[in-house]
């Protein structure tokens, strides 16, 4: 993971940078001890390679062994793992090896909430881009684990016309064309946010039409309007309580910001035995 390994090298440096003057205070350097990675909540795992590798940048003899692994689902009390090494590096790596994998299990957790609703439907959970900078990759490997999908990783996947390039074109219609143009091998997703708008994303055919901010009948008229010729993703106040009526107007994509910039971590603790 070589994202991951320059993430926890940022992290380090801002949380040690200038040493631990709690720890280098009051622990022997060459003390050693056993800790233990527990679960104080019900949820899914992500991030356990993560986890071990911060400790293995700051202890190269520390002996970790795992008793679960990314995307286990989690119980309250569950142990982890244990970690043994150097009390000294355990201590300067545990906020920073427990602030990343609270987060990306919370995320884990959380997307895994929204697969299970629309279980027995075709809808598939989406990410977005709103992302925290810097650790992008490591959330939208999370989402994954959790059972959903990736949208862009960046903005070179895929053409995503929204609102503000297509005023900027001069339409929806000049807007496809452009794209088209500049690489017809890549996809194209085109926003809309009314049924005139979705005519005219229709008539160009593009491979998604992404249905903004719509109720319920609003999205039901585009969907007849659509049919099957085109994929939708609904995007926009999609909250858990809305999946399933999503799902059963056969919209094929619901995209989801709050799985990454808003979600709750996943609380573990790390005690020493």
């Amino acid at each position: 993971m070589a994202d991951a390994d320059e993430v926890i090298t940022r992290a380090l440096t801002e949380d040690i940078a200038g040493g631990d003057i709690t720890t280098d205070a009051l622990i022997p350097a060459d003390a050693r001890g056993t800790f233990a990675l527990i679960s104080k909540d019900k949820g899914v795992l992500a991030g356990i390679d993560v986890f071990t590798l911060v400790f293995k940048k700051l202890d190269k003899d520390v002996v970790i062994t795992t008793r679960a692994k990314d995307g286990d689902h989690l119980n309250y009390r569950d142990v982890i793992a244990t970690i043994t090494g150097s009390v000294s590096a355990l201590l300067k790596g545990e906020r920073t090896a427990l602030n990343l994998l609270q987060h990306l299990s919370g995320i884990a957790g959380k997307t895994a909430e929204a697969v299970e609703t629309v279980k027995d439907y075709q809808l598939k959970i989406l990410d977005t881009r709103k992302t925290i900078p810097g650790i992008r990759r490591l959330q939208k490997y999370a989402v994954c684990v959790g059972g959903g999908y990736n949208h862009r990783l960046s903005l070179n996947d895929m053409f995503l016309i929204k609102d503000n390039h297509i005023k900027a074109a001069g339409g929806i219609r000049e807007a496809f064309k452009r794209a088209k143009s500049y690489d017809a091998k890549k996809l194209i997703e085109i926003e809309t946010a009314t049924l005139d708008q979705v005519r005219e994303a229709f008539d160009v055919r593009p491979d998604v039409i992404m249905l903004d901010n719509m109720d319920d009948a609003t999205m039901k008229a585009a969907k007849d309007i659509i049919g099957r010729l085109c994929k939708t993703e609904a995007s926009g106040n999609v909250t858990a309580g809305r999946l399933i009526t999503l799902a059963r107007l056969g919209v094929d994509y619901a995209s989801i910001g709050a799985l990454t910039h808003s979600v709750r971590a996943h609380d573990f603790s790390l005690k020493m035995q």
